[in-house]
């Protein structure tokens, strides 16, 4: 057996590398963007690692029956799973259960309640980790390192194990994992299957030490057996020369120049998320609501662009919650708003190379998640603003245990608290302003997706 360094590699996660879509009734494959597929792709362009994920898309189901899965020199083996048992497996337990539950989001009074159907979606979030399982066994080589990616998958590792004794298995969580106190709100029987499909792996990562010590209390408090699993924490980080390249392109460059004109000589809040329930963009506006409500200085001077778009909108809970998203910043705008002043400006599209103009703009920007693996916006802000940007970030984003010392922290529940941290930021002196931005800056950049992926590959020996 060769070291972590040079065996081959097997990839398993939801969502792959490549996307596709229909043209002119042939798949045609697009690369994918994001943490994930920046720090993995090398291992497959480097023809070392094969990535397993599930067809998502029409687009991906022609592209298998086809073969012509892959594009920019990426290939994807693509997993034609039966849509309905997708369908159950990522929106009802993935991301209306397991992501709930991570994230702190259960209403107990009200939810969850586990019935007939929802025991129906568990069968088949079993059955897609069977068949991720089976597409391991057959298609790993002898002694591959597999690298099994989030909550989407925890159950694959038993059967692979038993089957295939030469592999190595490690699991990264780029969520929250819950302590033992939330994760009680899990039916036994599939917090059971859970825990122990996690500890069948021979190690798991998380981005934060915190995260991964609830997973070990999870593991005690249940008496789940994981001595042999080790726990790690790797920290992920953007490209930073990628989104360089995008802040130079045309398109970023004309969004800042509208930005600018928009905005004018205002200062400016910003704030870049999925219209998501842990995201906390409510409390965001209504703390910014509040701000404006002390301080009769800043109304006029003050503007919050804030870039949210839409996700899961298959999630009838997500659905409602940008209609509350909608309805907090347009409250704002009919309570303080002017003529020629527009205090909350928010923006429903995905519009990459336009979020990216405002967090090169920004004067503070406002990552204030209920809680977070990581969050990605806390680094990429830094990386790229050039106006001395000061950040108000949550003590329950992952990114907070790297960033601390640099960073305006928050309770996400405390909307004075939040207010004041936007304040201080927004009265600090320009050389305060300009050392905290250098220092968070540093701490943003102190690390690459080539440093989480080898950190992966090391927890593999």
């Amino acid at each position: 057996m060769g070291t972590p360094a040079d065996r081959p590699v097997v990839i398993a996660s939801n969502r792959g590398p490549v996307a596709h879509s229909i043209v002119d009734g042939v798949a045609v494959g697009r690369r994918g963007s994001g943490g994930l597929v920046t720090g993995l792709a090398p291992l497959v362009e480097a023809g070392r690692a094969t990535w397993i994920a599930a067809a998502l898309t029409e687009g991906d189901r022609l592209a298998v029956a086809t073969g012509m899965t892959g594009a920019d020199g990426l290939s994807v083996d693509l997993l034609a799973l039966d849509p309905e048992d997708h369908r159950l497996a990522y929106d009802v337990v993935s991301n209306e259960t397991l992501w709930f539950a991570h994230h702190g989001l259960f209403d107990l009074t009200r939810t969850p309640a586990y019935d007939e159907q929802w025991w129906s979606a568990w069968d088949a979030y079993r059955r897609v980790n069977a068949a991720f399982a089976d597409a391991v066994y057959e298609r790993a080589a002898a002694d591959s390192v597999v690298l099994v990616q989030d909550y989407h998958l925890c159950l694959l590792a038993p059967e692979v194990r038993r089957r295939r004794p030469d592999l190595t298995l490690v699991h990264f969580h780029h969520t929250p994992f819950a302590g033992p106190d939330t994760l009680r709100a899990l039916p036994t029987v599939a917090r059971t299957e859970l825990l122990r499909g996690l500890a069948a792996h021979h190690a798991c990562g998380f981005h934060t030490p915190g995260w991964a010590a609830n997973l070990r209390a999870s593991w005690e408090h249940w008496g789940i057996g994981h001595d042999t699993t080790r726990l790690f924490d790797a920290s992920l980080s953007s490209d930073a020369a990628s989104l360089l390249d995008t802040m130079a392109s045309p398109e970023c460059r004309t969004a800042g120049d509208q930005l600018a004109e928009q905005i004018g000589d205002r200062r400016l809040v910003v704030r870049v998320d999925r219209m998501e329930l842990s995201k906390n963009i409510v409390r965001g506006f209504r703390a910014f609501d509040l701000l404006l409500d002390r301080r009769a200085d800043l109304r006029g001077a003050v503007s919050f662009l804030a870039c949210c778009y839409p996700s899961r909108e298959g999630v009838e809970a997500y659905r409602t919650y940008r209609d509350e998203v909608e309805a907090a910043a347009a409250a704002v705008n009919r309570r303080w708003g002017t003529e020629d002043w527009t205090p909350v400006h928010l923006l429903t599209d995905d519009d990459f190379p336009r979020s990216l103009a405002a967090l090169v703009r920004y004067d503070v920007l406002v990552v204030n998640p209920i809680r977070d693996g990581l969050n990605l916006v806390a680094k990429e802000g830094p990386i790229v603003n050039r106006n001395d940007g000061q950040v108000v970030l949550s003590t329950q984003a992952g990114a907070f245990h790297e960033l601390h010392d640099a960073v305006d922290a928050v309770d996400p529940f405390d909307l004075v608290d939040t207010a004041e941290a936007i304040a201080a930021a927004l009265d600090r002196s320009p050389e305060d302003r300009a050392r905290r931005a250098v220092r968070v800056r540093e701490l943003s950049l102190s690390r690459t997706p080539a440093d989480w992926l080898a950190d992966q590959l090391r927890a593999a020996g």
